[in-house]
């Protein structure tokens, strides 16, 4: 048996009134998902623990298996581990976001969604002008960076918020807080006057683009202290493709294999039917492949509708179709790991529909995978991490 688990990042939401009070899910064309639903063991599934932040590290973690209290690793740690950052123990690691301000309001969490090879040029210089032996600066893909600080262990006890939690909103009770905050105030100001000289930036503007005027500094996380391995825990060889680097990180930390194919990114210029066929060839090596698609959450952070429901159609046409017509016995597990409400434009943490279908599943009663399917089949796994064991027949 082969096991195979298709994350859509960020894919369940609310009701929206230009859908005729229809989520996305229910309103985008799925059916491989919708088949899957009807053959197979559909339910909701916990993701995010009570009082826990509803991001996808925590929620992600739940998808793998884990507990995401009993096994958190703060998600500028997991980020840094993917980027290969050995962190020492008086070291935190945050991540550190490209971001456009207008006036006091965040205009763009995402820097105008910049691109790689930009945000690094920018990243490089702001290294080169603010680096020394307390902060070093890491490059990342796209607006998603890391900044690493020595000797400053109070940050992890500082009050963030996430940039994308404040879009188009004020950003004065929203910037690091508590004691210690104002070295990440102090470092931000500067940041602000490299970014308004920088070479990059200009060139954008006068392409159109969006200025990136400063760095937002969040989600902080220690050295990991260790993870115990998703094939002790398991017993089965696991390998992910994934186009971020939270993902790749607790690939690192749960020592899954990573895949690295040509065309996966976060956004909706993924190359699914790449991604997919990729990670389904792997499983000539490997037991179970995770395929986590992240543009349907890019989408519902962007307040786009139809580029979520485009991103959506994508993974069930060439995501899913593809692993449904995998030639061997293969279990599919097809979930989100949070809702991304377009309306709200962030996570929360309400349960997410899943559906489990293969080899020795049955039906349930589902007549359709979408939200509201899923809570009428009375399924409901709490905690979510138990969704693994579901999978696994376990």
């Amino acid at each position: 048996m082969k096991y195979c688990v298709i994350i859509l990042d960020g894919a369940a939401g609310w009701p929206l009134p230009e859908l005729g009070g229809r989520t996305t899910l229910q309103a985008a064309s799925t059916p491989n998902l919708d088949m899957m639903a009807r053959s197979g063991t559909t339910g909701l599934a916990v993701t995010v623990p009570e009082n826990t932040e509803p991001s996808s590290s925590a929620a992600c973690t739940s998808i793998l298996g884990y507990d995401p209290i009993e096994d958190c690793v703060g998600r500028g740690a997991i980020e840094a581990a993917s980027m290969g950052i050995e962190l020492a123990d008086d070291e935190v690691a945050l991540r550190l976001n490209l971001v456009s301000l207008d006036d006091g309001v965040m205009r763009s969490y995402a820097g105008g969604h910049i691109t790689t090879d930009d945000a690094r040029e920018i990243i490089e210089e702001l290294g080169s002008a603010l680096g020394n032996e307390t902060f070093r600066f890491y490059p990342g893909v796209a607006y998603r960076h890391i900044l690493v600080v020595k000797g400053h262990p109070e940050l992890l006890d500082l009050g963030y918020t996430p940039p994308h939690d404040i879009t188009d909103r004020p950003i004065a009770n929203h910037v690091p807080r508590g004691n210690g905050a104002e070295l990440l105030l102090e470092l931000m100001d500067r940041a602000r006057l490299v970014l308004q000289h920088n070479a990059t930036v200009k060139r954008r503007i006068s392409e159109g683009e969006l200025s990136v005027t400063d760095i937002w500094p969040f989600w902080p996380g220690a050295r990991p202290d260790g993870m115990v391995s998703f094939t002790e825990k398991r017993g089965v060889r696991a390998v992910m493709t994934s186009g971020v680097d939270l993902l790749n990180g607790l690939a690192v930390l749960a020592g899954i294999h990573r895949l690295t194919i040509m065309g996966v990114s976060d956004g909706p210029d993924n190359d699914y039917a790449a991604q997919a066929a990729g990670g389904l060839s792997a499983l000539d090596k490997h037991d179970l492949v995770i395929v986590h698609v992240e543009s349907p959450d890019e989408a519902g952070h962007a307040g786009d509708m139809e580029a979520k429901l485009k991103a959506i159609e994508a993974i069930d046409h060439e995501v899913v179709r593809r692993a449904l017509r995998y030639p061997g016995p293969l279990r599919i597990l097809a979930m989100p790991d949070h809702p991304t409400p377009v309306a709200l434009k962030t996570h929360v943490g309400e349960a997410v529909p899943f559906v489990l279908y293969g080899p020795g599943v049955q039906a349930n009663g589902a007549d359709g995978y979408d939200e509201s399917s899923a809570g009428g089949t009375g399924l409901f796994l709490d905690p979510g991490h138990s969704v693994m064991d579901l999978l696994l027949d376990r």
